[in-house]
């Protein structure tokens, strides 16, 4: 299976999305680059699956910022629990509204 998506993990909180697009731009071309800020991960989708690979091979493992980066495939998000409630609705986690 073939990903243009990767998941970048154990960024340091203060690698920005241009300096990490520029690292993975030595590989192929970037068409975006999402940080979670805080949470010391982010996402990374190159053009193709063949760049996305290449910058996985090279990049997994190698320091950035001062902080060992982990490069992997990302994975569709899972879908959760009662996310098919209405936006707004009140419900509790057992998806009851509360009303």
């Amino acid at each position: 299976m073939s990903f243009s998506k990767l998941y970048v993990g154990n960024l340091n909180y203060k690698t920005t999305d241009e300096t990490l697009k520029q690292l993975f731009a030595q590989h192929g071309e970037v068409t975006s680059v999402n940080i979670l800020q805080g949470r010391g991960f982010g996402f990374v989708e190159m053009a193709t699956p063949e760049a996305a690979q290449d910058a996985k091979g090279k990049l997994n493992g190698t320091e950035f910022d001062g902080r060992k980066l982990i490069v992997n495939d990302a994975r569709p998000r899972a879908e959760r629990p009662g996310s098919d409630r209405r936006p707004g609705g009140g419900g509790d986690r057992r998806g009851f509204s509360r009303f």
